[in-house]
């Protein structure tokens, strides 16, 4: 299994979320934010999103909004993405 750097995410009563070690803001939009990190991408959605705060350097990312939901994404490409090129 591939190591990754270590990382954080915070989420703070459904309004606020913050991670560390985040490489580059994917996409954005106020219902869906795409993170990307060492080991793939970071989904997070909800409503009304807006990013407060990225640094490129030190890797702080923090977002204020409804959240609604956090997952993983994987970094390779899924089925559909290699079956619909």
């Amino acid at each position: 299994m591939e190591q990754t750097e270590q990382h954080i995410i915070s989420v703070e009563n459904m309004k606020r979320v913050t991670a560390t070690k985040i490489e580059n803001v994917v996409s954005f939009s106020p219902a869906q934010l795409v993170l990307a990190f060492s080991g793939g991408r970071i989904v997070i959605t909800g409503s009304d999103m807006k990013i407060t705060a990225f640094s490129g350097q030190s890797g702080q990312f923090s977002a204020i909004g409804t959240i609604s939901g956090v997952r993983y994404a994987s970094k390779g490409a899924s089925i559909r993405q290699r079956l619909f090129k």
